[in-house]
């Protein structure tokens, strides 16, 4: 616990200093102010409500034992399992598997899945996936997941507005220089991003397989999952690119920076490594 919230530390000061240095580029030293003071409101708002706009985002919709029997039963017995508050239960209308967990804390966290993993998975699986899930709860790093997804976007849209909107006044750095701002900002971001998530991919697989007590289930889901999501695009993670590194398998169709960056380990150690547990349990 105390190593996430250094690391939740280290993110929302990395931010705020690219918030800064964008904000430098479009308006000097008055940006700077402004943009360090936008970065720092930020991070507060993100803290507080970035898991509702990623909900809002996907479009998930609540459910309760009468809406998704199978789904909010199988969540509450693996959160009992976790030793954990019962999380909200969302399900978003995408036909690709996947799913993510969202939330500051335990307290207050949320899991979604998709109606396409609901389909594709047995149940066994499933219970892998959403245990997957708990685990980025147990772990309390889906706060880290959620800001960064939240404020990576944020940085985007920013560099993208210096594009057209900065570069000029007496102390404003060279134009050159910021260009390459508006160019490297976002990418900063993304590092950011992929440092932080390959690194909770691999804690949540071996914490959701000591969740359910069936590392080979999650081994077989997440083979699965990799299969059939590369040919059914998410249109919402499309859309919304710095929500990737959320979910339990890439959700993006790849290519270009996005295939270069990747916020999830390969699917394949993943694997070897929870055969690893099985063979050894």
């Amino acid at each position: 616990m105390f190593g996430n919230w250094i690391k939740t530390s280290i993110l929302m000061a990395g931010i705020v200093a690219l918030f800064g240095a964008v904000g430098a580029m479009i308006g000097g030293r008055d940006g700077m102010l402004l943009a360090l003071l936008f970065g720092g409101g930020m991070n507060l708002w993100a803290y507080w409500f970035s898991d509702k706009m990623v909900l809002r985002m996907y479009k998930a919709r609540e459910v309760d034992p009468a809406s998704s029997p199978y789904l909010y039963n199988m969540v509450r017995e693996l959160a009992q399992r976790a030793e954990l508050p019962m999380p909200k239960v969302y399900l978003i209308d995408e036909a690709q598997p996947n799913a993510f967990a969202t939330g500051r804390n335990p307290d207050n966290a949320a899991v979604a899945a998709t109606t396409g993993i609901l389909r594709l998975l047995s149940e066994r699986e499933l219970r892998g996936v959403m245990a997957h899930e708990l685990a980025h709860v147990k772990n309390r790093d889906i706060l880290i997941s959620t800001i960064s997804a939240t404020v990576a976007g944020a940085i985007s849209m920013l560099a993208q507005f210096g594009m057209f909107f900065g570069g000029r006044g007496e102390d404003r750095p060279h134009p050159v220089l910021g260009l390459l701002m508006m160019i490297l900002a976002p990418i900063a971001a993304m590092i950011i991003q992929m440092a932080i998530s390959r690194t909770r991919e691999f804690g949540a697989d071996r914490g959701g397989a000591e969740i359910s007590g069936d590392p080979e289930a999650l081994a077989s889901a997440l083979a699965k999952i990799e299969a059939y999501a590369k040919g059914l695009p998410m249109h919402a993670a499309e859309e919304h690119p710095e929500t990737a590194q959320m979910m339990i398998m890439n959700p993006l169709s790849g290519g270009g920076l996005r295939g270069l960056f990747s916020t999830h380990p390969a699917t394949q150690e993943r694997i070897a490594r929870l055969r690893a547990m099985a063979m050894g349990r």
